[in-house]
């Protein structure tokens, strides 16, 4: 009997120890990411350009080819973390914040597109000082291609990484999962609420998917938890201890981080216009395509896991664009290679696989030679 309580108790310590264990990990893995960045010898740093505009960006000191990199929305250039071990060996890297995220500038009137552009064309003159690869992932895809098609002496070959072209134009837009987040944010400011974290959380499009049955499993998963964290960390963004990194539940609670709530370095009125539509005016989406000169790559993810299209059964777009809109972007760029049905990523392939987003990086290599 004495045999068996001493196992039973070395088997509660052990358990004990591993979910102690697990516990931290899991609750430091932002800090983590900071720090590999850090030991890398990456640094964070500004510049002012002439009109009062901040860039921050991060910056490895190299004497590589020089590479810029551009976010998607809701993050920050610190998003890029899983591939920059990767990069800071064979390139000067240059990760940017896109105005109106983390600690760039948040003046809505730089926000769109062909003025971002027109800055990001400045920040390749005088603080990069050369010619670059240039890759924008999402939004910052669609940054980095104008970038490419505007200045087309200063950049030598575009990565772009599941860039939502044509599925973000009117008329086309409003049946996306992504401008459902977009309108989210409106009626978040007309609701008069005055927590967004509180009302992203609780009336996110992707609770549809988690009530089947009738059952509110996304109120038991994602709303109760969340609202139990912010009762003891107010001002905070959630992060639920015992969700596996897989699930993506944390990493739904971080795209809530935003300004107006004071947890995050995210300005909301980025997201209004793309929901007005404002973002994109003067952007003719296959003109840009057409007009750019040097050699490119397009990383499409497949299709949601699971799924045997692109799209719900309300007709809903669950991803950047369908594998339709890739194959026109890869007609309309010059000189082009697709790289599609990237499986094990939802959207951010730098940050879900960076095997791939260094697979395409390297056959853009290849065609640049």
């Amino acid at each position: 009997m004495k045999k068996i309580l001493i196992v039973l108790a070395s088997v509660i310590v052990l358990i004990t120890v591993g979910l102690l264990s697990f516990k931290s990990y899991n609750m430091n893995l932002p800090k983590q990411r900071i720090k590999k960045i850090q030991k890398l010898g990456v640094v964070e740093k500004q510049v002012t350009l002439p009109d009062g505009s901040i860039i921050n960006y991060g910056e490895n000191a190299s004497d590589k080819k020089a590479l810029l990199l551009i976010h998607g929305q809701e993050t920050t250039w610190e998003d890029y973390a899983n591939v920059l071990p990767y990069l800071v060996k064979r390139y000067r890297v240059f990760a940017i914040d896109c105005y109106g995220h983390g600690g760039s500038s948040k003046n809505p009137e730089k926000y769109p597109i062909l003025k971002n552009g027109a800055d990001i064309i400045w920040f390749i003159d005088n603080v990069v000082g050369e010619n670059v690869i240039i890759s924008g992932h999402s939004s910052g895809g669609l940054l980095a291609t104008w970038v490419a098609a505007n200045a087309p002496d200063k950049i030598d070959g575009l990565l772009i990484e599941d860039a939502p072209f044509f599925t973000t134009e009117k008329g086309r837009a409003e049946k996306t999962f992504a401008y459902k987040g977009f309108q989210l944010m409106r009626d978040f400011f007309e609701s008069g609420e005055d927590s967004y974290t509180k009302y992203y959380i609780k009336n996110n499009y992707m609770k549809k998917y988690f009530n089947k049955g009738g059952e509110d499993i996304w109120k038991f998963l994602v709303v109760d938890p969340a609202m139990k964290y912010l009762e003891k960390n107010p001002g905070t963004i959630p992060r639920i201890w015992y969700y596996p990194e897989f699930t993506q539940l944390n990493n739904l609670y971080t795209l809530a981080a935003n300004m107006q709530d004071g947890n995050g370095e995210y300005d909301l009125r980025f997201g209004l216009m793309f929901y007005d539509f404002s973002w994109f005016e003067g952007f003719n989406q296959a003109e840009t395509l057409q007009a750019v000169k040097c050699p490119s790559v397009f990383l499409h993810v497949a299709k949601p896991k699971g799924s045997k299209s692109y799209y719900d059964d309300d007709g809903i777009l669950m991803a950047a664009l369908d594998d339709k809109d890739a194959k026109r972007v890869h007609k309309l760029l010059p000189n082009n290679a697709l790289i599609g049905n990237i499986e094990g990523s939802m959207h951010d392939i730098h940050h879900d696989r960076p095997d791939e987003f260094i697979r395409g990086l390297k056959a853009l290599e290849d065609m640049m030679r």
